[in-house]
């Protein structure tokens, strides 16, 4: 244990079940599906054909994968201001994994994301800080969100 780290650890506890806010809008392009698409080798045509998507979908264009969504997490919530004095000392920070995730609504191509995030759990673990997220990415002008997950990430201290 470091002095960083129990100082953070107290300052992340103090925040719990405190909205971090949200971030900052992020337009899902076809470009991005296409690339997620080659990628992960997965070309249905739901992601990556837009006149089957509009005469097959449900949704009329393509969607964007429900991974590709989910990895945008780390570039979503880099735009949540964070309280600095709780990356005193920080010499990493780990995705731990997911608790549960639930893909709720696709992601229409060109729709905008952004995520939300609330503080739910915090473990101190020697030199690290365990932090469990509530994140929701929200579609702009929908009313379901696209995911919601409970996402642990671990922050090392000097």
């Amino acid at each position: 244990m470091t002095l960083h780290s129990e100082a953070a650890f107290e300052r992340f506890t103090k925040a719990l079940g405190e909205s971090e806010g949200s971030g900052s809008w992020f337009p899902v392009r076809q470009e991005d599906i296409n690339s997620f698409a080659d990628v992960t080798h997965d070309h249905q045509f739901i992601h990556v054909d837009p006149e089957a998507a509009a005469k097959l979908s449900p949704w009329g264009v393509p969607i964007a994968h429900g991974f590709l969504t989910l990895s945008l997490l780390t570039h979503l919530m880099a735009s949540i201001p964070q309280d600095p004095a709780r990356m005193e000392g920080v010499v990493m920070g780990i995705n731990y994994g997911f608790d549960k995730v639930r893909f709720v609504s696709p992601v229409k191509v060109d729709s905008s994301i952004r995520a939300t995030s609330v503080i739910s759990h915090v473990e101190l673990k020697g030199d690290a800080v365990q932090v469990t997220r509530d994140v929701t990415i929200e579609i702009e002008g929908e009313e379901k969100p696209a995911v919601v997950a409970q996402w642990l990430t671990r922050v090392i201290y000097s």
